[in-house]
């Protein structure tokens, strides 16, 4: 299991294009991904269930990914977000 703490630092959070983005990405890969902010976890592969969980700027996340593939896609998403700008 892959797991990860950061701080959405993008202005506009994770709203429609970043969602787009990190669903399209996460899809990529096998394994499982979830995104968990404060008391909600959110399907990383679900654009609906991204916009849905309302992520803002200063938002504190947890990264968690398990399967095949965990570690390639922990770190190609966890560098995704880290890179957000907007």
């Amino acid at each position: 299991m892959y797991e990860k703490e950061m701080i959405i630092n993008n202005k506009t959070g994770l709203h429609a294009r970043p969602a787009t983005d990190l669903s399209t990405l996460c899809q990529a890969y096998e394994s499982d991904i979830k995104i968990r902010a404060e008391d909600t976890e959110i399907d990383a592969k679900s654009i609906i269930s991204i916009l849905s969980g309302g992520i803002c700027k200063g938002t504190k996340i947890k990264l968690v990914v398990n399967g095949t593939d965990e570690k390639e896609a922990g770190e190609k998403i966890s560098e995704f977000i880290e890179n957000l700008k907007e």
